[in-house]
């Protein structure tokens, strides 16, 4: 049972003892009242001790010790009531009881009515857009189930706030992202009419900014289709230690252009349940990302392992980079986000946003730290498949 049902089932009891307590009251005050020493007729009298006694005399004169009845006092059959009049009517008890209850149910429905206008207003801004409406002020002093929904309207109103600004920099960011490949291909044919001699040079560009588009699109789809929540089957028995092998030697063929090097720690077997090619796509991104921040030389560390304490699975990917700036290290999984701009001409900053809706997906997590030693630090964190 709720807080809200015992505050129902408190106040009804408060109005039925309130109520019984009325009636009790009156119908104390509406008893027979009687002089000191007076009563009934004959109660002086001794009761017969046994059956048939005094059945064969007359009934005996009050006693010399009983208190005789004083002058000019009334007989006790006339002595009036303590209230007169209508107050000794039998309906009286019932409209008390009917007046307390109305009254009781009238204090409870503006206490739960109250709120509820409140929400009902709330919804009403929400719908015409003011997504800045909070129940919290209102309902600041309840301690009960509306309290509690309230709470919920407020976090539905922060999330879809959310949203919509998402939505609202996603498609800031996309066209901003689209624009500059789209003006390079248009330079390019007009820069290719002028001087017909440069085809082959600028051929190669736009086909060069061509697949920056074509990769641009499939990363949003990609995206687009994991927050939908339309993704492939995800109950997959899986061995991470074979993805992890097999991305760990991409890895390290494209490492080996720069000078930089990948390792491989797995321990004990990895089993998880999901879809392989989106878990094989989410730790490629991780390291990808590692890659592209580590210097010429550099080393990308992957490490898994069984953790013993939670039984999840871990995937450590670091490098050997700049880091991330404090503050930024949880915006880092938003969509078009790069900490540093300027560093990563050839990023859209979607790989570690795709990376976070595929361990969401899988009933994972995934953060980041900075090390002690310089680079950063992309933890991975998978339910272990029983």
């Amino acid at each position: 049972m709720g807080r809200l049902f015992w505050k129902f089932f408190f106040v009804f009891l408060l109005a039925q003892l309130v109520t019984t307590l009325g009636v009790g009251l009156t119908i104390w005050a509406l008893r027979p009242s009687y002089a000191p020493g007076f009563g009934p007729f004959f109660e002086h009298h001794r009761p017969p001790q046994r059956p048939g006694e005094f059945a064969d005399r007359e009934l005996r004169p009050p006693p010399p010790t009983m208190p005789l009845r004083p002058q000019g006092m009334r007989p006790p059959e006339a002595r009036p009531y303590f209230l007169h009049g209508w107050m000794r009517s039998p309906l009286l008890p019932l409209a008390a009881g009917s007046v307390v209850s109305l009254l009781f149910a009238a204090l409870l429905a503006w206490y739960f009515a109250k709120p509820i206008r409140s929400m009902r207003q709330a919804f009403d801004d929400v719908a015409r857009g003011k997504l800045n409406t909070r129940l919290g002020p209102v309902m600041s002093d309840r301690k009960d189930e509306l309290a509690d929904l309230g709470q919920d309207f407020d976090r539905m109103t922060d999330r879809l706030q959310a949203l919509l600004d998402a939505q609202r920099r996603l498609m800031h960011d996309v066209s901003h992202e689209v624009r500059s490949p789209l003006a390079r291909l248009q330079a390019a044919v007009d820069v290719m009419r002028q001087q017909p001699e440069r085809a082959a040079e600028l051929g190669e560009r736009i086909e060069r900014d061509t697949r920056r588009i074509d990769t641009l699109i499939g990363e949003l789809l990609t995206l687009a289709r994991l927050d939908a929540g339309m993704t492939a089957r995800r109950d997959e028995e899986i061995d991470l230690t074979e993805v992890l092998g097999l991305v760990a030697e991409d890895a390290d063929f494209e490492a080996a252009g720069k000078g930089a090097a990948v390792d491989l720690q797995v321990t004990g077997t990895l089993p998880v349940r999901g879809n392989r090619d989106l878990l094989h796509r989410a730790v490629e991104n991780v390291v990808r990302n590692a890659l592209r921040h580590s210097p010429a030389g550099g080393r990308v560390s992957i490490a898994a392992r069984q953790d013993e304490r939670t039984g999840e699975i871990e995937i450590s990917v670091s490098d050997q980079g700049p880091g991330v700036r404090p503050e930024n290290l949880e915006a880092i999984f938003a969509p078009f986000f790069r900490d540093r701009p300027a560093n990563t001409p050839d990023g859209y900053g979607l790989g570690l946003a795709i990376t976070q809706r595929v361990a969401a997906l899988h009933g994972g997590e995934v953060h980041a730290n900075n090390r002690a030693e310089g680079g950063l630090v992309v933890t991975l964190r998978l339910p272990r498949a029983e």
